[in-house]
């Protein structure tokens, strides 16, 4: 009987540390998903290699913010800046190749790919144009303000 009441003893013992050390316990935080858009993209995979910038905006068909963003975009085209739109039904292999997660994603590459502004989400006209300014004349955009997602 002993034996029994020691026994017994142990297991509430052990149940109660249990259960101290999983109060104790911190919950990890939440995860947050993180998207990022390409650094460098191959003008030779988009339309418009012959521009000097080219504004690619990965989007999909079913995506509201995308056909805005894209009207925003084709608003600053130009014989120096090519607009090209990256839906994902007609070209999921250029979304799969330079990993765009999120619609709408735009990014502007020079001649030689390299991006020298993205936006992730949803966009305003005066960021596009002050980012091509930017991209095209460093040192134009005035400073203050808050920033946007740009590389």
């Amino acid at each position: 009987m002993e034996r029994l009441v020691v026994a017994l003893v142990i297991v509430v013992a052990a149940g109660a540390v249990a259960m101290v050390l999983r109060r104790r316990r911190v919950p990890d935080a939440p995860t947050q998903a993180v998207y990022e858009a390409p650094t460098q993209i191959d003008r030779a995979e988009f339309p418009y290699a012959d521009r000097e910038w080219l504004l690619a905006a990965f989007t999909s068909a079913d995506c509201h913010t995308c056909a805005d963003s894209l009207a925003k975009a084709a608003a600053v085209a130009s014989s120096s800046v090519g607009v090209a739109e990256i839906e994902y039904g007609a070209a999921r292999e250029l979304h799969r190749r330079y990993r765009i997660d999120a619609v709408p994603t735009l990014v502007l590459a020079d001649r030689a790919g390299v991006v020298h502004a993205s936006f992730l989400g949803r966009v305003t006209a005066t960021d596009l144009w002050a980012a091509i300014a930017e991209a095209r004349e460093p040192g134009s955009r005035p400073t203050g303000g808050c920033e946007h997602h740009e590389s």
